[in-house]
């Protein structure tokens, strides 16, 4: 009688695969994709992608005061040249190495799941502009990739 009642207590069998509720046993994030579970190749967390990101953050807002130190921009527009010094920074050393200073301080790069080579300039001029509007990236897939990662067919994995 005990053992009747305990397995009724500990719930249903599908809901303690590694996966969690809802997901079979064996998935893990980023195994739809063909990635690897763990190591380099594996889909990146989230409070890592975050780091690299305020990485990235600090180190466009020392570029745009270094900007106004030198007198190219006023305390007037001191914010909107943070954002696009960190937009420009993002879209160009994405398509130039994969990662930006902040991945590549914290081990991640961004690589296209849809077997290209490289993340194109295109995509990484969409994807800096869809992390700009904060929404998108918060919206995420079981993946863990965000909303401007599923719109540029792109994901960001451990080196």
């Amino acid at each position: 009688m005990a053992r009747a009642l305990g397995s009724w207590l500990s719930g249903p069998e599908s809901n303690r695969g590694p996966g969690g509720p809802g997901q079979p046993p064996n998935e893990y994030p980023g195994h739809r994709l063909g990635l690897p579970d763990t190591g380099p190749g594996s889909i990146a967390w989230f409070g890592r992608r975050v780091a690299a990101m305020l990485v990235d953050w600090f180190i466009a807002y020392g570029l745009a005061a270094l900007a106004m130190t030198v007198g190219l921009i006023s305390m007037g527009v001191m914010s909107t040249a943070i954002l696009v010094t960190w937009f420009v920074l993002g879209a160009v050393s994405v398509r130039l190495f994969g990662f930006t200073p902040g991945q590549y301080a914290l081990g991640l790069m961004v690589v296209s799941v849809d077997d290209r080579q490289h993340v194109g300039f295109g995509r990484a001029v969409v994807r800096g502009l869809l992390i700009a509007l904060v929404i998108p990236a918060l919206f995420t897939d079981a993946d863990l990739r965000g909303l401007h990662d599923l719109a540029t067919k792109t994901a960001v994995v451990r080196r």
